[in-house]
């Protein structure tokens, strides 16, 4: 375990260099929210209007919690690096290593996430607080446990990421998997609550990937709840296993292909 916390450790402190490049993408980010904002204003006519459950500002808060998750994670340069190193033999350089890939591709790259989920919370509470003038948590001790979960999520849709990465060793480019996730995640777990969609979709997204790196976190953030934390939480829990067991599994018949070829 503290080879991978050095590992983290090392990637904070090496992207630290670099924090104009994480900056530069905030202007994306503001210009989302900006149309969000503008579009949610329109949709509600009255900011206290309940639709599917949710006011304006609850959907609005949805859209910048879940935005955070996605923009911190920065999953198409993980994926990428994944993939040129199955295909540029690369991989095969870390069978020897004293460490696990996997176990160093998400230590790895949870040190840059680590810094832009900072720097986004910090743009995306501002702003929120600048366009509707309140947060929907009001409390320490619930912040936390959003917090945790959104840790959680990030740690998720690393592993995801990584196992479609490893794809690779299948298919040679995993890059269009990567696309379909990305988009399913920004239709079905980003741009709107769960709730908005029709009742028979909602137990299938509640139970799957989208809810544990999107919605799950977001939707504790604007309407928290004891049992929707248990929810949450349980279901997070579970994708972070389930997920790393099949990291590996992927990894392990892509290692024993690379052995059966000759490396």
């Amino acid at each position: 375990m503290r080879k991978y916390l050095f590992i983290y450790k090392s990637e904070i402190m090496s992207n630290l260099q670099y924090i104009g490049n994480i900056l530069f993408g905030f202007i994306f980010y503001f210009l989302l929210l900006f149309v969000f904002f503008h579009l949610w204003d329109y949709i509600y006519s009255d900011p206290e209007e309940l639709i599917h459950g949710y006011n304006m500002s609850q959907t609005i808060w949805h859209v910048i919690i879940t935005e955070i998750l996605w923009s911190s994670v920065g999953g198409n340069k993980l994926c990428q690096k994944i993939i040129n190193d199955v295909r540029g033999g690369n991989i095969a350089y870390n069978l020897n290593k004293p460490y696990d890939y996997i176990g160093y591709s998400l230590s790895s790259h949870l040190g840059i996430a680590t810094i832009k989920l900072i720097l986004y919370i910090i743009l995306g509470f501002t702003l929120g607080f600048v366009f509707l003038k309140d947060v929907p948590i009001h409390t320490l001790f619930h912040l936390l446990i959003v917090l945790f979960s959104c840790i959680l999520a990030i740690v998720i849709s690393c592993l995801l990421i990584i196992m479609i990465g490893l794809f690779s060793f299948i298919i040679e480019d995993s890059t269009p998997f990567y696309w379909l996730y990305s988009k399913a995640i920004l239709i079905l777990g980003t741009l709107f609550p769960i709730e908005f969609f029709p009742s028979v979709m909602q137990p299938i997204l509640t139970s799957s990937p989208v809810y544990a790196v999107a919605s799950g976190p977001a939707k504790l953030f604007v309407d928290f709840s004891w049992n929707g934390c248990v929810e949450v939480l349980f279901i997070q829990l579970f994708y972070v296993g389930i997920c790393y067991i099949l990291c590996k599994l992927v990894y392990q018949k892509g290692v024993k292909k690379l052995n059966v070829n000759g490396g």
